[in-house]
């Protein structure tokens, strides 16, 4: 079986995760092959579009999301994604069980004896009438018939598992701060989630691992696990594996992948990228060390914005007043130094609409 060394995993990544050259993608079709965006902080899936495509409009995305046909939900290891229309309600239901389990491992004395299902009843009650609520709204609604639990855990259970919710504009939009309200997904996209397939199979599942190693491949089973949160993927793995090839990392963990999907060459030349926090293409592994080293892996859990040079994560960035400051993780050659420069003077314009490019970059380490 074919080992694939880390240079040869991180180029496929970057390939995978529109990283190694910028496309040519309508945002629509890259939040769609990039499985979604994760998007707790709001304006970080602004930033991790325009280091992917060419000619970024970020009021495109924001259509998209007034214009419905992307949204801000609770997905994927039940952290806030920004995903497409589609993929929210083939993936939702699949995602039911994984979200309620979450939610009661940070709750489950707080929410001992309240029963989901009348919790859920409830709140549906309440958001029938269309209009958006705050979780803490929502939670203070229905609050009365479980006092013990108080409003944090009932809030939390309810918008991020018992109820398929999505989060309202204006929240999400660019250069908006806005709170998170929410309502039901049947009432803002005007129809219910697709159900689970009544006959017990898993085409929903399947579909997940083709979608999955697209956009990350080639992957271990850990690694879907750790992107999308579910334990329940076995199955769709096993159904799959003829269609599928495999190798192995320098651990020797089997890797699988889709026969056609891009594997270029260790030797490829990577640009530098600067990458918003919480990027999943650090986050969507469980075997970070692709794209970061060990000593920095804390940073991609952190919310810390990152770097890429030559692939890897070298540096963080920040922005104050207009300037976007690059804080190396590593001695900079002076060759990395004015490539960061560059993509750093193009983040800055784009950030400050065209009024800035200021750059600093820190003294190296050491």
């Amino acid at each position: 079986m074919t080992v694939l060394d880390t240079r040869a995993l991180n180029r496929a990544t970057l390939a995978r995760q529109l990283l190694l050259e910028r496309a040519g993608l309508p945002v629509l079709d890259a939040v769609a092959h990039l499985c979604g965006l994760q998007a707790q902080e709001p304006q970080e899936p602004f930033l991790g579009l325009w280091s992917r495509l060419r000619a970024f409009d970020p009021a495109e995305l924001s259509d998209l999301l007034t214009g419905r046909r992307v949204v801000r939900t609770h997905l994927m290891r039940r952290t806030v994604h920004l995903v497409t229309t589609d993929d929210v309600m083939a993936w939702r239901a699949r995602h039911d069980g994984m979200l309620r389990r979450r939610v009661l491992g940070v709750y489950r004395r707080e929410l001992d004896g309240v029963d989901p299902e009348e919790l859920a009843a409830a709140g549906r009650e309440v958001l029938a009438d269309g209009e958006p609520r705050s979780m803490p709204d929502l939670a203070r609604a229905v609050a009365g018939r479980w006092p013990a639990a108080g409003p944090r855990p009932l809030g939390e259970m309810l918008v991020a598992a018992l109820l398929p919710t999505v989060q309202l504009p204006p929240r999400g939009l660019w250069r908006t701060r806005a709170g998170a309200r929410y309502a039901l997904i049947s009432s803002w996209l005007g129809r219910e989630i697709d159900p689970p397939a009544p006959d017990g199979s898993d085409p929903v599942g399947q579909a997940l691992v083709r979608r999955y190693l697209t956009a990350y491949g080639p992957a271990a089973s850990a690694d879907l696990r750790a992107w999308c949160g579910l334990a329940g993927l076995p199955g769709a793995v096993s159904a799959l594996r003829e269609e599928l090839v495999a190798f192995r990392d320098e651990r020797g963990r089997e890797l699988l992948d889709l026969p056609d999907a891009p594997r270029p060459d260790p030797d490829t030349p990577a640009p530098v990228r600067f990458l918003p926090a919480f990027d999943n293409a650090i986050l969507g592994y469980h075997d970070r060390g692709r794209i970061v080293d060990d000593a920095h892996r804390h940073l991609s859990v952190a919310g810390e914005r990152v770097v890429l040079v030559d692939g890897r994560v070298a540096a963080t960035w920040t922005v104050e007043a207009d300037t976007v400051l690059v804080t190396p993780l590593r001695r900079f050659s002076r060759t990395d130094r004015t490539s960061v420069t560059e993509e750093g003077r193009a983040m800055a314009s784009f950030l400050s609409g065209e009024e800035s490019d200021r750059v600093r970059i820190e003294a190296s380490p050491g």
